[in-house]
C-alpha cells in the first residue's frame, strides 16, 4: 500500500502474498489494529472484531459491495465502514457490454472450437453460430434493455447501449427521474416496472443489484421462463442473485439464448463439471 508506506506515525501490517488473505493470519494480526483495509474475500464478523479489540475504529473494503462485512456488528461497536462505490463503475459497465456481445455471438463455443483445433474439420454453413445481434436491426430499430438494480453501473451500461440502437429501458428497482434520463440519453422511454415486465420486455437483462438476503436468487426459474427466447442474461454483480441450477436448466432447454456471467454463486470454488461451465451458451 504505497500511499501509507513511509508514514512513521502508522504501524502498517500487510498480508505478504498475492492471493486471498488467510483467515488465521488475519485473526492474529488484527489484534490491536485501529483500522482494517480488506478485500471482498475477507469475512469480517464478530470473531475478527473481537480479535482486533476495542481500539478498532474503521473497516474499509476495496469493493463496491460489503455483504462480507457484518455491518450490524460494526454499528454495535461504533466502527466506521468504508467502501468504494465509484471506483469500478466504468470498468464494470465495459464488462457488461463485452459479456452481452460475447453471449449473443456464441463466443464461448467458437473460441473453444478454434482453441481445441477443431475448426479445420468443422462443417461450414451460412448461418453457423449466428445469434441475436446486440445492435438493433434495420428497419425495426428497436431494442429494450432491462436492469435489475439501476444505480451508477446500470446507468453507465445503458449509456453504452445507446450507440447500439437501444431505444427503451425498463428497470426493477431504484426509483429515479425517468424522463430526465431518457431525454439525456435520447431514449424513447425509461420506466420502472415489476420484475415480470423486466423479464418479458427486455432483449438483454443486466443484473446489477447488491447481494444479500433481499436479492438472493431474484433471477430464478420463473423469471428466466418469462424472458424472450432470444433474450440474453448478463450478471456482473453477485453470483447469489442468479439461481445457477435454474439458469443451467433453462439454457439447456433453449428457454433463453445465452448468459454472460462475470460472477457465479459459490465462486471461486467452481469445478470443471459445474453445469454452467459445461453449458456452451
Amino acid at each position: 500500500m504505497p500511499i501509507l508506506e513511509g508514514r512513521t506515525e502508522i504501524d502498517l501490517v500487510v498480508w505478504p502474498e498475492d492471493r486471498a488473505c488467510d483467515r488465521e493470519w488475519l485473526l492474529r494480526n488484527a489484534t490491536g489494529a485501529a483500522a482494517l483495509v480488506i478485500m471482498v474475500s475477507d469475512k469480517i464478523d464478530a470473531e475478527v472484531l473481537d480479535a482486533a479489540g476495542p481500539g478498532l475504529r474503521a473497516v474499509s473494503t476495496m469493493s463496491v459491495g460489503y455483504e462480507h462485512v457484518d455491518v450490524q456488528e460494526l454499528a454495535k461497536r461504533s466502527i466506521a465502514l468504508g467502501y468504494t462505490p465509484d471506483v469500478l463503475t466504468e470498468a464494470v459497465a465495459d464488462v457488461c457490454i463485452m459479456l452481452a456481445l460475447m453471449a449473443g455471438r456464441n463466443a464461448k463455443q467458437t473460441s473453444a472450437l478454434v482453441n481445441e483445433g477443431n475448426w479445420p474439420q468443422f462443417s461450414w454453413a451460412p448461418f453457423l453460430f449466428c445469434g441475436p445481434q446486440l445492435s438493433a436491426p434495420s428497419p425495426s430499430r428497436q431494442r429494450t434493455a432491462g436492469f435489475i438494480g439501476f444505480g451508477r453501473i446500470a446507468k453507465a451500461t445503458l449509456a453504452r447501449l445507446v450507440p447500439f440502437g437501444f431505444t427503451r429501458c425498463v428497470y426493477g428497482s431504484n426509483d429515479d427521474s425517468d424522463k430526465e434520463l431518457a431525454d439525456r440519453l435520447g431514449l424513447t422511454s425509461v420506466r420502472r416496472v415489476d420484475l415480470d415486465t423486466v423479464a418479458s420486455e427486455s432483449d438483454v437483462v443486466f443484473v446489477l443489484a447488491p447481494g444479500g438476503p433481499s436479492t438472493y436468487h431474484v433471477v430464478n426459474e420463473e423469471f428466466l421462463r418469462k424472458m424472450k427466447k432470444m433474450g440474453v442474461l448478463v450478471n456482473a454483480s453477485r453470483g447469489t442473485l442468479v439461481d445457477s441450477d435454474a439458469l443451467a436448466k433453462v439454457l439447456k432447454e433453449g428457454g433463453i439464448w445465452a448468459a454472460g456471467l462475470d460472477v457465479v454463486e459459490g465462486e471461486p470454488n467452481i469445478p470443471a463439471d459445474h453445469p454452467l461451465v459445461r453449458e456452451p451458451r
